[in-house]
């Protein structure tokens, strides 16, 4: 009963980690056809709640997978579980080398007024933007890897069918 539950923790977890991601993505396209000064308003008053409430929940979701795949040691799915794991570990690694230093640095920016900003934001929003992705293909990843292992444990085999 432990494990299912830590399943289905983990899992709700994991998806819900992908919807930042998943919307950075969505928006790309758009969001790069938009000049300096208007990325700088909509991309500095947008993310708020994206790292307030979102990052919570990956590094919660990370936490949960690494505890799942301990529990799931000696078992068919185990191997799926930590490649899900190091997925999620590296979707955030991802996110901390690529994304972190270019929030720093448009924070900075910001104080130093709108003509400064603007142009931070021109010469980092495509490391900024592919980081995103990246990190939420890893994250993709992970899930997927962690819907698999799950359901080659739960699944019935085919001799069973």
């Amino acid at each position: 009963m432990l494990l299912r539950i830590w399943w289905f923790v983990t899992l709700l977890l994991a998806a819900l980690g992908l919807t930042m991601g998943a919307a950075h993505l969505l928006e790309l396209p758009v969001r790069m056809q938009y000049d300096p000064r208007l990325y700088t308003r909509v991309t500095s008053t947008s993310y708020r709640y994206f790292g307030l409430v979102g990052g919570p929940i990956q590094v919660v979701a990370l936490l949960c997978s690494v505890v799942l795949a301990w529990l799931m040691r000696g078992r068919a799915g185990f191997r799926w579980t930590m490649a899900a794991a190091v997925c999620l570990a590296l979707s955030l690694l991802l996110w901390f080398l690529r994304v972190q230093p270019v929030n720093t640095a448009w924070a900075e920016a910001l104080r130093s007024g709108p003509a400064a900003a603007a142009e931070a934001y021109a010469r980092l929003r495509v490391r900024w933007e592919y980081g995103h992705v990246a990190a939420f293909a890893a994250w993709l990843l992970g899930f997927v890897l962690l819907l698999y292992s799950t359901v080659r444990e739960i699944a019935p085999s085919a001799r069973d069918a």
